[in-house]
């Protein structure tokens, strides 16, 4: 601001997982390499205070694995946006969601872009860019547009950093011409994470982000197997050990509220009943939604079989039994798609939780049900 400098960010949505971490890294380091504005800085975003990075397990372990320090990176609680845009200073490019929270209406002014893969809620007009399509990660729409790019910002450092793969150490080293180690780089492991291996059987991968991973295998075929790069991801994503309940809720985290009430909705990484036999369970929901304000929390706990088909569950809680019933009504009788729930014995009143039928309708699909409910 003192500089009168412009200032572009590309930011995540509040969950902050890996998709949209590396979506807004990508994203960034392809529009500072290729923008025709170059007095403007190109700022990625992690949509999340600092003090929560440590829960986003997978993020932590890629980075770190591919040697980014956590001090180089820019958390929301970092940058003050609000005052940015009040100096006329701000350009917003939105991956991975494209609704901002109410908290942050006034931003809208300065959303100049969106990449999402979540299906559209809303019209974003001119001059606003919009791209938003139905694949499994919004990783495979930022590689598209790097693959559409100039082909030297594609290297072979870009291609290995988030590529993903682990342990693969002195390939990383970079060659001649090949630039800064550390430079954001295209999300092929990114994608793999969040198309499940590109298993069919999880319901998520479509053939655009089978394409995405393709090529970029095509062009640098020294990067690992799959299995490999899935495998270290999966199991960084799925280690909650040590955390508590809270970090636990923390960890995948959003936020839906209209006038009158704000709910959270969590990812979990563990099946449903060993969630629910956590010591001190109760007071743990309790707790963490009064200090934060929530009128009530649903958590979707998730597992995998050895065949890449996932276990889907529902826990919701909320001491307000109107909510809590209007909550459950919208999810038992959703159309659009069907969760097809069936009833499961919870220990207190105050929760309701349900094995979810249709085990590939993921949080993104349950997200508008509960949107529309409030």
């Amino acid at each position: 601001i003192w500089q009168h400098r412009e200032i572009h960010v590309v930011m995540g949505n509040e969950a902050c997982d890996l998709d949209s971490t590396v979506s807004a890294l990508a994203l960034a380091y392809f529009l500072a390499q290729t923008s025709p504005a170059p007095k403007a800085a190109f700022v990625p975003v992690l949509n999340i205070p600092r003090a929560d990075f440590a829960l986003r397990t997978e993020t932590t372990f890629l980075l770190r694995d591919r040697g980014i320090p956590a001090a180089s990176l820019i958390f929301r609680d970092e940058i003050d946006l609000g005052g940015l845009h009040h100096a006329g200073l701000l350009s917003l490019t939105l991956v991975d969601h494209h609704v901002l929270p109410r908290a942050d209406a006034a931003l809208e002014e300065a959303v100049v872009e969106v990449m999402d893969h979540r299906p559209l809620e809303r019209d974003c007009g001119p001059p606003c860019r919009v791209t938003v399509e139905p694949v499994g990660s919004c990783a495979t729409l930022v590689t598209e547009r790097i693959l559409q790019g100039p082909p030297g910002v594609l290297d072979r450092t870009t291609a290995a950093l988030l590529h993903g793969e682990h342990g693969v150490g002195s390939w990383l080293s970079p060659g001649p011409g090949d630039g800064d180690s550390t430079a954001p780089l295209v999300p092929a492991g990114t994608i793999l994470l969040d198309c499940i291996n590109l298993s069919p059987a999880a319901g998520k991968v479509t053939p655009r982000d089978v394409t995405c991973v393709s090529l970029l295998e095509e062009r640098f075929p020294e990067l690992p197997a799959r299995d490999a790069v899935f495998g270290a991801l999966q199991a960084a994503k799925f280690d909650v050990t040590g955390l508590t309940t809270e970090q636990m809720l923390r960890k995948d985290l959003k936020v839906l509220s209209n006038d009158e009430a704000v709910i959270a909705i969590s990812g979990v990484f563990e099946d449903l009943e060993t969630f629910l036999l956590r010591p001190g369970l109760l007071q743990d929901l309790e707790a963490f939604c009064q200090a934060r304000g929530y009128a009530g929390l649903v958590a979707m706990t998730v597992s995998f079989n050895e065949r890449h088909e996932p276990t889907r569950k529902l826990a919701v809680y909320s001491p307000q039994e109107p909510l809590r019933s209007t909550l459950c009504l919208a999810l038992e009788e959703a159309t659009t798609p069907s969760l097809f729930l069936r009833p499961l014995p919870s220990p207190w009143p105050c929760v309701a939780t349900y094995a979810q039928g249709n085990s590939v309708a993921a949080r993104k699909k349950v997200l508008p049900i509960l949107r529309a409910a409030l």
